[in-house]
């Protein structure tokens, strides 16, 4: 019996998932987890899609959503909003 490689995009097949998905990392992963986290979604939504939103080609999206890649911070917002989401600041707790 062979088994199959686990990948995460295979999950993420609505917002909700992937919002928990990007929460969940964002909350407990560091940066380079974020930024691994957000190449998972643009892949599970499609890189060209991606690609045409955001106006990057899709070696540019791969290589800034790669491990250990330092992508610009609009290069970031780019993609969150062509994924559908946004980052929001909420008050800590003491």
């Amino acid at each position: 019996m062979g088994t199959s490689k686990f990948d995460i995009a295979d999950y993420l097949d609505s917002k909700e998932m992937i919002a928990e998905y990007l929460n969940t990392v964002l909350e407990e992963g560091n940066n380079d987890d974020v930024l691994i986290a957000i190449g998972h979604v643009a892949k599970a939504i499609g890189m060209t899609k991606i690609a045409e939103e955001t106006g990057l080609s899709r070696p540019s999206l791969y290589k800034a959503l790669s491990d250990g890649a330092k992508p610009q911070f609009a290069t970031i917002m780019k993609v969150l909003k062509a994924i559908g989401g946004q980052i929001q600041v909420n008050p800590t707790s003491a």
